[in-house]
């Protein structure tokens, strides 16, 4: 039990396979009620999609667990139609400290430069996620959540996956024509099949302690190696919601986890970090070893694989849940067109090609961030400690200090689903980017860009006034919804409104232009995950239409 938070424990009902005495076919089927299975249901549904959604229990995660969640993870809220309730109760923080013994000798800020609509990260207790998350998707009509239901067996049938699946009032079987699997690190259903995951597993451990109290240090990530009150080691501190404040002490692989878990021998760390006369309530504890590793490949046939299931990374860097996030981010635009038959089955493969890439890029920077926090041999050490001596006075040390480097999304530029520029462009708006924020006027009352876009392609079409389109432009930009997979033409102006009903919005300060490069004419076909497919200085509709056939796996037009 937590003070400051009540488990819910939801509703289990007899399946009608059960009650009925029958077996049950569902278009799609997620195994896993975490962050990431729920946020892949969410949107799912929002396609207006049915989801079985099955979870061996019945209540959200034990523990805060995940605390951090990127920029880019609060983006794919809004998307989804539920970022709001995250932030206002999360804990909103850009800029994090580092220091060696007891001075600062780094520092950093998430978003450094202003209008942008989230922060680089809000804190919040992974029990609240989800249960923000549940509440969501109980709302949503497509979605069935079946708690207390685990998979038990699992067998790939041609064009689709047999489950049998284990309740407290006995076993039943259910078809799938697609199986997303967001069971956890430790997968079940990843075991069943046989597959694996290829990596590291570092040996050394952490010891978790959130504690409850009133302080009035800033809302910053502040990390410490050596300090004072656990030399030879490393700390971090974050402040969560409720004055729960997570502090992570490096124990080395040497330490007994359950000795260490013990109030007798967690609460004198404390008290030596924040002194004697501060008052706290030991909230949860927990110790745990981490590991870099993934699977070959993220689809086994109708098999789709996400979040922990598919790859884990050491913690330092928030790159765990943000990173699932994002997997559902891309998968669910890409699911939606192969079950509506307008792109071909291989499309999937390009979800395992893009979150390939980006679980090695996230496990790439883990575990050099691991290895500068853990260093494994004395040589390893001394360099880094002369790191962390010089940083406070020199830009290049600075630059090679390691406490993790946060999550920020993928830039899936070598993705085959990109049509290359054949126009200059200055900025990081390139083909396969995730797209930038930035204010924005519109007549439904949306304030953000990224608020006025994802879900389906879309194309920006910039110019000086929306209202000086022509009829023969209006034409042209209103007929790309006649493509094989249709396209939104979004006008992106200083002033005006475009006739013809063409959705607009206004460049309020300027920051559209400034960030995407825009001159008039300008035109970027994005990506329902709010992702650039390509970019052009002039609209042609046989170039989108041949990139969107690119961005789809489809044959090129003619």
């Amino acid at each position: 039990m937590l003070s400051t938070y009540r488990y819910p424990k939801f509703e289990t009902r007899r399946p009608p396979e059960l009650a009925e005495g029958r077996s049950g076919h569902y278009p799609v089927v997620i195994v896993g009620a975490g962050p990431v299975g729920l946020a892949a249901a969410i949107d799912l549904a929002n396609q207006g999609r049915s989801v079985l959604l099955l979870d061996n229990d019945d209540t959200v995660s034990i523990g805060s667990r995940g605390v951090c969640y990127a920029k880019r993870t609060l983006e794919i809220l809004d998307r989804i139609g539920c970022g709001d309730e995250f932030v206002d109760k999360g804990v909103s923080w850009n800029v994090g400290r580092t220091f060696f013994r007891e001075e600062e000798v780094f520092n950093f800020n998430l978003c450094p430069e202003p209008d942008h609509h989230r922060p680089g990260m809000i804190n919040l207790q992974q029990y609240y996620f989800e249960e923000y998350l549940v509440k969501r998707a109980a709302s949503l009509p497509g979605i069935e959540l079946r708690w207390k239901n685990e998979v038990i067996g699992v067998t790939p049938e041609g064009d689709g996956v047999s489950l049998r699946v284990e309740t407290p009032d006995g076993a039943y079987t259910i078809t799938t024509d697609w199986l997303i699997v967001a069971d956890g690190a430790r997968s079940p259903i990843r075991r069943m099949l046989g597959l694996d995951v290829e990596g590291k597993v570092f040996t050394d451990r952490f010891l978790i302690a959130d504690v409850v109290m009133k302080a009035d240090y800033p809302t910053e990530r502040w990390f410490w190696f050596n300090p004072p009150f656990h030399p030879n080691q490393s700390v971090l501190l974050h402040r969560q919601a409720d004055n729960v404040w997570r502090i992570d002490f490096q124990l080395g692989w040497d330490a007994d986890p359950e000795e260490e878990k013990k109030p007798e021998n967690v609460l004198p760390r404390i008290r030596a970090m924040l002194g004697d006369d501060r008052e706290f309530e030991l909230e949860w504890v927990s110790v745990y070893t981490f590991q870099c590793r993934r699977m070959r490949e993220f689809r086994a046939g109708r098999v789709l694989f996400v979040g922990d299931a598919a790859h884990q990374v050491s913690p330092f860097g928030a790159r765990g849940a943000n990173s699932g996030i994002q997997d559902t981010d891309n998968l669910v635009w890409k699911l939606g067109l192969v079950m509506d038959g307008a792109a071909p089955e291989r499309l999937l493969d390009t979800y395992s090609e893009e979150r390939v890439f980006a679980a090695d890029e996230n496990i790439m920077n883990s575990t050099r961030s691991t290895d500068f926090i853990t260093p494994k041999s004395a040589v390893s050490k001394t360099f880094r400690n002369a790191v962390l001596g010089l940083a406070r006075d020199h830009a290049f040390a600075r630059a090679l200090v390691n406490s993790g480097r946060l999550s920020v999304p993928s830039f899936l530029t070598e993705s085959r689903l990109n049509t290359p520029d054949v126009d200059a462009f200055a900025g990081n708006m390139l083909p396969g980017a995730p797209l930038d924020d930035a204010p924005i006027e519109a007549a439904d009352g949306v304030r953000w860009l990224l608020g006025a876009l994802g879900n389906r392609f879309q194309l920006l079409y910039y110019t000086a006034d929306a209202a000086a389109l022509d009829g023969a432009g209006v034409a042209a930009l209103k007929a790309l919804e006649t493509l094989p997979v249709p396209v939104e033409a979004v006008v992106v102006a200083e002033r005006g409104e475009a006739p013809g009903g063409l959705r607009t919005v206004c460049d309020a300060k300027g920051r559209v232009r400034e960030r995407y490069d825009l001159r008039p004419g300008t035109v970027y076909l994005i990506r329902p995950d709010q992702h650039v497919a390509a970019r052009w200085r002039a609209f042609d509709r046989a170039q989108v239409a041949a990139a969107l056939a690119r961005a789809t796996c489809n044959p090129l037009p003619a």
